[in-house]
């Protein structure tokens, strides 16, 4: 008795493996353009509102008349120590900072090279959460304004593409950040630096590979390289060349 079933021909076999594969191609390409629509618009749009509000509740902070509470006065001290004992050993009359919490943006910057309208916060920590909120503070690195090196990281794309520009400063040109109470601002010593990722003495108080041999008031930027990789960091040193109090209005490269 024959079999009412026969096999499908070749044609039609070869006619369905095709479509199949068509159609499998058009679903894993509509995936990854809709993944790099995520990357490159989404994660921006969430970082530009992140940061908006960190710089709202931040002006808010400063805004509070704690915020700019004159510090105290410092105790007096006696007579200078003589040339040939050295400086004292007395622990210092100047109040210590207080601690910044993680997460918490404290201060402004402003990269006049990047434009007009680029400004971004700097927030206590650079863990992955916190920088897609905004720039970090290196924790250990030196404090804004102070002796040592004030390291802030950034990523290079994605969650707004804060340091995406970089490699575009040169010596000469102002990173000038701003706290409750003072405006910043420092000067580029040097052209941006490619190092690996294992070469932390970049952060140090007075940075390894940097132009700077001895102690004194560093910033350092740090971000991935490549642009759209990490195998590297883009490593830019700055130094601190003018301070002004926030009522005096904007420092030269800002009001110009």
């Amino acid at each position: 008795m024959r079999s009412p079933w026969s096999p499908p021909r070749p044609d039609v076999v070869l006619r369905l493996l095709v479509r199949t594969f068509s159609e499998v191609c058009l679903t894993v390409g509509t995936v990854i353009v809709l993944f790099v629509a995520y990357v490159l618009l989404w994660t921006g749009v969430k970082a530009d509102r992140a940061m908006d509000g960190e710089m709202a509740r931040m002006r808010d902070r400063w805004a509070a008349p704690a915020a700019h509470a004159p510090a105290p006065a410092p105790v007096p001290t006696t007579a200078a120590p003589s040339p040939s004992t050295g400086p004292s050993t007395r622990p210092s009359t100047r109040p210590e900072p207080a601690r910044i919490p993680e997460g918490r943006a404290f201060a402004e910057m402003y990269v006049p090279r990047f434009g007009r309208d680029w400004n971004k916060p700097v927030l206590e920590g650079t863990g992955t959460e916190l920088l897609k909120k905004g720039l970090g503070h290196y924790p250990g690195s030196g404090r804004l304004g102070e002796t040592g090196n004030f390291a802030v990281a950034g990523h290079r794309r994605t969650y707004g593409d804060p340091f995406k520009d970089i490699p575009e400063l040169r010596p000469g040109d102002s990173v000038i950040l701003k706290d409750a109470t003072t405006w910043y601002t420092y000067t580029v010593r040097a052209a941006p630096l490619r190092t690996l990722p294992d070469e932390t003495g970049v952060v140090d108080a007075v940075p390894a590979r940097s132009p700077f041999t001895t102690p004194g008031r560093y910033l350092t930027l740090t971000t991935c390289d490549p642009e759209w990789g990490h195998s590297h960091r883009l490593i830019v040193w700055a130094e601190l060349t003018g301070t002004r109090g926030a009522a005096e209005g904007e420092p030269e490269g800002l009001s110009s």
